[in-house]
């Protein structure tokens, strides 16, 4: 059974910039090809899964998506950095076009992207770890008894500062940022 690190996308690895409707708005942090590489060299699989409500709503298409998450790839592997694969929600339950307005199993907090990493990479939850910028990222690990990691970068500051009094659960590591948070689960 193999070990991974669920990341998040937008705020974690890449600047939150709302919907992010064109390529030139996806800007990847300088700190994540070594956070990764820390990930990869400690043996844990780097999965990515994240929410993109901005497909069922027509901001872009799922081709936009795609297209930025085969640069992700590219991009970090230019630097030595592998990311294992990456899952997306295109669904929102209420808003957006009909093929993609449903109440779905895979979108965060619930944790369908995870439990379909799960199979088809054979991973161990135990060993795992989820870490986003939202609370979220935390509910979501919480529902798989998994650990959970919460970084400062977009909105986590906001919500961790203001919010966490109202949380049920409290994220298991606090990290200024995703290379902060490899470092405190790897180093």
């Amino acid at each position: 059974m193999q070990k991974a690190i669920f990341l998040d996308r937008d705020g974690t690895i890449n600047e939150e910039m709302g919907y992010i409707n064109h390529p030139d708005r996806f800007k990847i942090f300088p700190f994540v090809a070594e956070s990764l590489k820390i990930f990869n060299q400690s043996g844990f699989l780097v999965i990515i899964i994240t929410n993109q409500s901005g497909i069922a709503r027509g901001y872009y298409s799922e081709t936009l998506v795609q297209n930025l998450h085969k640069h992700l790839i590219l991009e970090m592997q230019n630097r030595d950095a592998r990311i294992d694969a990456i899952y997306y929600c295109p669904h929102h339950p209420a808003d957006g076009q009909e093929e993609y307005r449903k109440n779905c199993d895979c979108r965060k907090p619930k944790p369908g992207m995870i439990l379909q990493a799960v199979k088809e990479h054979h991973i161990s939850l135990n060993d795992s770890y989820a870490i986003g910028d939202r609370y979220q990222d935390v509910l979501m690990a919480k529902q798989l008894d998994i650990k959970s990691g919460l970084v400062l970068t977009g909105y986590g500051l906001g919500e961790y500062t203001y919010n966490r009094q109202l949380w049920r659960y409290q994220p298991d590591l606090v990290a200024d940022n995703l290379l902060d948070m490899a470092r405190k689960i790897c180093c």
